[in-house]
């Protein structure tokens, strides 16, 4: 039997443009981060004598030290507080089908619907009463509450999705309601939760504007806004800013490797379930 019909060549050439065509930007990004601020060649031409400099220069001129700890602060403190409140909340919504439980999972599904930007004043003020604005914490306490709704709403859906006999088996046996979610339900949920995870990881890691509004004017900045500051108004350094940029995927690049298997798993799973 032959393996290679015109229709395998075709989605394998296919498959082949679609990666050239998401790589080349990776390329370009990789290249120009190695090449010296004097070769001024086309970004597509191989770099032919790389360096090393300008992640020094970059990480050095840009306090990138500081800016990787907060950003790493930031989002896990904000992931975690996320999942947990999240799973806890989305619990009882998918179980419960009094009224109360579908207007309540109604209003937080409102959540996803009217823009942050709304109460960005509203929300700056609160964080300068509180004594917030200029730290990481003023982050940690707007990402957890923006990214509730949108993981209960994973949550619900996976829940909802699930039988319930084990929990009931669990009840019957005496365990309560909270033990039946901690030691039954929560480990069903590991492919939601990896998922959720890699989601809402990647939306607090990369988002500008929220840092940019509550640490503005401090020396606390998350790598985001650090990068932007290499922009000039009248000159600006690629080669730092692309230093600076591969600098700050490698953490989420080395997250992906070390929880491959399991972010796979927990993709793989969600879309069965």
């Amino acid at each position: 039997m032959n393996r290679y019909r015109p229709r395998t060549i075709a989605l394998e050439l296919a498959m082949i443009s679609v990666a050239l065509f998401v790589g080349c930007p990776v390329y370009v990004l990789v290249n120009l981060s190695l090449r010296p601020a004097s070769d001024t060649s086309s970004p597509l031409r191989p770099t032919t004598s790389p360096t090393l400099h300008n992640f020094t220069r970059a990480w050095q001129q840009g306090a990138l030290g500081g800016a990787l700890a907060n950003s790493v602060l930031v989002t896990v403190c904000s992931v975690a507080i996320v999942l947990a409140v999240s799973s806890l909340a989305a619990y009882p919504l998918a179980r419960v089908t009094a009224r109360w439980s579908r207007n309540t999972y109604l209003l937080v599904l409102l959540g996803l619907v009217l823009p942050f930007q709304l109460a960005s004043l509203p929300l700056y003020q609160t964080m300068r009463d509180l004594g917030l604005l200029g730290t990481p914490w003023a982050l940690v306490l707007f990402y957890s509450g923006l990214q509730v709704p949108f993981t209960v709403f994973l949550y619900v859906g996976f829940l909802r999705a699930l039988p319930r006999d084990f929990e009931d088996a669990a009840l019957i046996d005496g365990c309560s309601p909270l033990q039946g979610f901690r030691y039954v339900v929560l480990p069903m949920l590991k492919p939601i939760t990896v998922t959720a995870l890699v989601l809402n990881a990647v939306a607090v890691w990369n988002d500008f504007f929220t840092p940019l509004l509550y640490l503005s004017g401090s020396a606390q900045q998350t790598m985001p806004v650090a990068i932007a500051g290499f922009v000039g108004q009248y000159v600006t350094d690629w080669n730092l800013i692309f230093a600076a940029l591969v600098i700050s995927i490698l953490p989420v690049l080395i997250v992906y490797f070390l929880l491959q298997r399991s972010i796979i798993s927990g993709f793989a799973g969600g879309l069965k379930g």
